[in-house]
């Protein structure tokens, strides 16, 4: 689903204009004269939607599970990572299309963000471009959501499926460590309660271990 987003984002961004007005209509055009326009459009936002729920579905997948091993941190740092970022392209696409309530949503979390003490007018400066919403604005979410949180987000994605990949082969590993335990020690028991009839069943099982 993350590749998917992504490909497509990719695909919408060779005709989308990151600026005041002219994004609109960049979009409406890929909508309505672009080949499968519309499909790739539709796919994009679809999947932007569901990689945050397929993220907070493996959280608790993982919750549930009881994998809380220290070996499992990587895991848990990169898909907790995942949905941060999910959640900001989410945030920073709100104004991407030029429409009414993007704009208006936007201008009233800016309000909010400045609300915050000390850093919220810097940090309306920084996603503004200084003063209200305009094409530096437009340029600013743009980079943030194609470049940063994108690149960001399929390469937590990579770490997440790399980690429980190698966590599960590692747990295989340690199963068949443990198996192989105790069928010595079951060998041993044996071997001692009665050493000549249990040669050849030795043998036979050292041979099935072994292979």
């Amino acid at each position: 689903m993350t590749l998917l987003a992504a490909v497509s984002g990719m695909l919408i961004a060779f005709n989308y204009q990151p600026a005041a007005g002219a994004s609109y209509r960049s979009l409406q055009q890929i909508a309505t004269d672009t080949n499968f326009g519309w499909l790739i459009e539709g796919m994009h936002h679809y999947a932007g939607n569901l990689v945050i729920a397929l993220g907070l579905i493996q959280m608790v997948v993982m919750f549930l599970s009881r994998q809380f091993k220290r070996n499992w941190l990587i895991a848990w740092i990169a898909v907790i990572g995942f949905i941060l970022a999910a959640i900001g392209l989410d945030w920073t696409a709100m104004v991407l299309d030029w429409t009414q309530t993007g704009f208006w949503r936007l201008s009233v979390e800016l309000g909010t963000i400045e609300a915050i003490p000390f850093i919220g007018s810097m940090l309306r400066e920084i996603i503004t471009g200084g003063g209200g919403i305009s094409t530096a604005t437009l340029l600013r979410l743009y980079t943030i959501h194609s470049y940063i949180l994108s690149l960001g987000a399929v390469g937590l994605a990579i770490a997440h499926l790399a980690g429980t990949v190698l966590q599960d082969r590692q747990e295989q590993q340690d199963r068949f460590e443990q198996r192989k335990l105790q069928l010595e020690e079951t060998l041993n028991r044996l071997v001692q309660e009665n050493p000549a009839s249990n040669t050849s069943v030795t043998e036979e099982v050292k041979t099935s271990s072994k292979n």
